[in-house]
């Protein structure tokens, strides 16, 4: 079923003999891999076990969510950014104009032998004996791919270790894909990187009729690069289509999700009321079919805006829960900010921070112990954090030691 090729080069071998000392260094041509799916050529190892985790000493550690290191030349020929960033100051006509004009050069909506695999791909990895179905999305390069996603996948596995994972994505559906995610597939870790066919993810949904419009360049896609808002769709189409726990990539994952169905979080509560003021869609746990997730995909049809942040993510699952809740039919939980945003984005500094006092230490501490209670995993909210430094004695250096998975390779200093 997965019995794709794996085509490599022949190897050369180059022996350098030094004087009281034989070195034999191995120079490997480059190999090329097949892109029909960087999970399958680990489908049937064993998990390793390696025994307790050692913390490792992260010092001031930057877990950046750009790979800096890693230069476009180490790996394939470098990628090209897609054009999907609309001209500012411009009129809603001269962006449409501008927009049909581009559309040849958005790949996200081409057709191709990987995008026609894509459902039977999905389909055959998830009959793999999967604890839970998880779903992310990654719309950039994959030299973008950094530190803080690595992590966020690690964490997932650590908590899930017979769990599945979708990367919903073509970047990473790929030769340098492959080589990004190798650490995690030798170990034998359930995760496929697969291009999305974005035809059967929107067919036969609300979504169908807008998306259309959008890929023959009918429709004003906004001042917001389009790839934000196909990305709040693609997370509510693919759990409609097949159920499971969708997750930001910037989310640290601290406990088993198998106890959660049909549940959203809160990011904010009235103080007073302790109702929720504001849902955040950066982690969904959903049936197939839900009726609650063919309520967000019609609200984002018929009420998308690509001008207004958050308008078609946030704002839009909080709008159509605050009118749906109470109804028959609709049976969903959503879980207070403690499960999935313990800190909100005005404070996730303090999280990264040295512990300069009494004061401070106790506060670290405290915080552990709730989020070893009370959360799921931790939002990281990557716009705002993305350049913050992994301070000694921090929160997130506690973090990172008790839920990486590959903890030298990709966190010590």
């Amino acid at each position: 079923m997965f019995n794709q090729r794996v085509l490599f080069r022949a190897k050369k071998f180059v022996f350098l003999v030094i004087p009281s000392a034989a070195l034999f260094i191995i120079l490997y041509s480059d190999w090329t891999v097949s892109r029909a799916s960087v999970w399958s050529l680990r489908f049937g190892d064993e998990v390793l076990d390696e025994g307790p985790v050692v913390r490792p000493k992260l010092g001031r550690l930057q877990l950046h969510s750009v790979r800096t290191a890693l230069a476009l030349d180490e790996l394939d020929s470098p990628e090209k950014l897609s054009p999907l960033i609309p001209p500012i100051n411009v009129t809603e006509k001269e962006r449409i104009t501008w927009f049909r004009e581009k559309l040849p050069e958005f790949d996200i909506f081409n057709n191709d032998n990987l995008t026609s695999q894509f459902h039977t791909r999905v389909r055959d990895f998830l009959n793999y004996d999967c604890e839970l179905r998880f779903f992310m999305t990654w719309i950039l390069p994959a030299t973008l791919f950094g530190r803080r996603e690595l992590l966020a996948l690690e964490s997932l596995f650590r908590a899930h270790p017979n769990g599945c994972l979708v990367m919903v994505s073509s970047m990473l559906d790929s030769r340098r894909g492959l080589k990004l995610l190798e650490p995690m597939l030798n170990r034998g870790l359930k995760l496929l990187a697969v291009t999305p066919d974005l035809d059967y993810l929107f067919t036969n949904t609300p979504a169908e009729a807008w998306y259309s419009e959008i890929k023959t360049g009918n429709r004003d896609p906004g001042g917001i690069p389009l790839a934000q808002n196909l990305s709040n769709l693609i997370r509510l189409a693919i759990l409609y289509k097949y159920g499971g726990v969708y997750l930001d990539v910037d989310f640290i994952v601290l406990r088993d999700f198998s106890q959660l169905r049909n549940a959203i979080g809160a990011q904010s509560i009235d103080p007073e009321s302790r109702d929720w003021t504001r849902i955040n869609n950066a982690v969904m746990v959903f049936d197939a079919n839900h009726p609650l997730l063919f309520k967000f995909i019609q609200e984002f049809a018929l009420t998308f805006d690509g001008n207004k942040w958050g308008h078609n993510g946030p704002y839009l699952v909080s709008r159509v829960i605050r009118r749906v809740r109470g109804r028959e039919g609709y049976n969903f939980t959503v879980l207070p900010p403690t499960a999935f945003y313990p800190v909100d984005w005005t404070r996730i500094r303090r999280l990264f921070k040295k512990p300069e006092s009494r004061d401070e230490r106790r506060w670290v501490e405290a915080k552990l112990l709730q989020l070893s209670k009370n959360t799921y995993g931790v939002h990281l909210w990557n716009k705002q954090s993305r350049g913050m430094e992994i301070e000694e004695g921090s929160v997130m250096e506690t973090l990172i030691a008790d839920h990486c998975l590959i903890c030298r390779h990709a966190y010590s200093s």
